[in-house]
C-alpha cells in the first residue's frame, strides 16, 4: 500500500512508506486511516485510488490519494501526480470532498466523530457517532442518485435526509450483513421481498419520476441472436414489471436474527421480478435453488393468476448474465479511467456467461 497525501486545496505532499493491508478489497479504507493515525499520528481521508496491480481486481500493489488538513511533520518521498480534474470523479473523491459531505452531515446531525469506512467509484460512507448511537453517511455517484428515493419508499424512517449530490443520512440498522445466508435466511428474504414488489406495482410511475431507471425494454441489451426468442418467452409468461433491487445477494441483506433489512438499492430499476430471484439463488447448487424458486413461483401465480414465472426464469437466465455484462460496462463509461481495475473483468466474464447459458 502506498499513500500519497495532499492537502486539501490539491497541494501533493508526498507519499508515506509503503505498508501492507491485511484486507484486500480496494474500497475497504478504514485499515488504511486507522493505519495513519497509529503509525503517523495523522487523521486522513481516503480520496481515491491511484493505481493498482495489473490484472488484478484485488489486493496485490496498490497506491491511493489522502487528504490531510495541514502538511504534517513526517518524512515523504517525493512523487509525481497527475492532479488534473476529471469530469467523470465524483464529489467525494475530488480534493475537500469529505470536507464538504462532513460538513453537509453536521448541518442535519450532531456527531462527536467520524469514521470513514470505505469509497470507491460506487459509494463512499462514513460512520457517525452521536450521542444517541451511530448514524451512517453515505453518498453515492451521479448514476445510483435514485438510491436514497427509494429508500424513502421503502422505510420513511430510515432516511434522515438527503440532497440531489447524491449524499444521504440514514439511521442504523442493527445487525450484521448476511454473507454466507442458510437456505432458510434466503427463504425469509424473498417471502419479504415479494411483498415489496407486489407494493411497488401500483407506484411504477411514482418510481420513475423519482429517478428510478426505466429497464423494462430488454431489447436495450443488444442485438445476440438468441436474445429475441428469450425476450418472446419472457413476455409470454406473462408477468408484470415491478421494482427490482438489482443486486439482491445475501451480503446486501441486514439481519439481526428476527428482522431482515436490504440495503444498497443504487442497482435498482424498473423491470422483471425474475432478475432478483436469480441473483439471490446464484451462487446456490440448482438443488438448493429449486425450492427457493418454486416457492417464489406460487407467490407469483398466486398475485397474477395465469402467469408462468418458472418460464420466465428460464428465458431470463441469459438476459441476467448479458444484464450483468451491460451494468459492468455503464459503469466503465461513467467512472475515471483509474477506478476501471474494478469492474474491467467482469464485462468479458458475463458476456461469456450468457453465451453459455444461451445453448443450455
Amino acid at each position: 500500500m502506498t499513500l500519497v497525501l495532499a492537502t486539501p486545496d490539491g497541494t501533493v505532499l508526498g507519499a508515506l512508506p509503503a505498508f501492507h493491508v491485511e484486507l484486500p478489497y480496494w474500497q475497504e479504507v478504514r485499515p488504511i486511516v486507522e493505519f495513519a493515525r497509529a503509525q503517523h499520528g495523522l487523521d486522513i481521508a481516503v480520496l481515491r485510488i491511484l493505481s493498482t496491480e495489473p490484472g488484478l481486481t484485488r489486493g496485490g500493489r496498490v497506491s491511493y490519494l489522502a487528504e490531510v488538513d495541514a502538511p504534517p511533520e513526517v518524512s515523504f518521498a517525493p512523487t509525481t501526480l497527475d492532479i488534473l480534474p476529471h469530469p467523470l470523479r465524483a464529489d467525494y473523491a475530488e480534493f475537500g470532498g469529505p470536507g464538504r459531505t462532513l460538513a453537509w452531515a453536521r448541518s442535519h446531525v450532531s456527531f462527536v466523530s467520524a469514521q470513514q469506512l470505505r469509497t470507491w467509484n460506487l459509494s463512499a460512507i462514513w460512520r457517525l457517532d452521536t450521542d444517541h448511537g451511530p448514524v451512517w453517511l453515505k453518498q453515492v455517484p451521479r448514476f445510483f442518485r435514485h438510491e436514497p428515493a427509494v429508500l424513502s419508499y421503502l422505510d420513511s424512517g430510515l432516511v434522515r435526509a438527503f440532497d440531489d449530490s447524491g449524499r444521504m443520512l440514514l439511521d442504523h440498522i442493527p445487525g450484521q450483513d448476511l454473507y454466507g445466508a442458510d437456505l432458510a435466511t434466503r427463504a425469509a428474504i424473498a417471502r419479504e421481498h415479494f411483498a415489496t414488489q407486489a407494493r411497488a406495482l401500483g407506484d411504477i410511475d411514482k418510481l420513475i419520476a423519482a429517478g428510478v431507471p426505466d429497464r423494462r425494454d430488454l431489447s436495450r441489451l443488444g442485438t445476440q441472436p438468441w436474445l429475441a426468442a428469450r425476450m418472446s418467452a419472457v413476455a409470454s409468461a406473462g408477468m408484470p414489471d415491478t421494482l427490482v433491487h438489482g443486486d439482491l445477494h445475501p451480503g446486501n441483506v441486514i439481519g439481526d436474527g428476527s428482522r431482515r433489512t436490504i440495503i444498497d438499492w443504487g442497482d435498482s430499476f424498473i423491470g422483471h421480478p425474475g432478475f432478483d430471484i436469480l441473483r439471490l439463488t446464484e451462487d446456490l447448487s440448482p438443488a438448493e435453488a429449486q425450492p427457493l424458486i418454486a416457492a417464489w413461483a406460487d407467490r407469483w401465480r398466486e398475485l397474477v393468476p395465469g402467469c408462468d414465472p418458472l418460464a420466465a426464469v428460464d428465458a431470463l437466465r441469459p438476459i441476467a448474465a448479458l444484464r450483468n455484462a451491460f451494468v459492468y460496462a455503464d459503469f466503465l463509461a461513467n467512472i475515471e479511467p483509474s477506478e476501471h481495475a474494478y469492474h474491467a473483468a467482469d464485462v468479458p466474464y458475463w458476456l461469456a456467461e450468457a453465451t453459455r447459458l444461451a445453448s443450455v
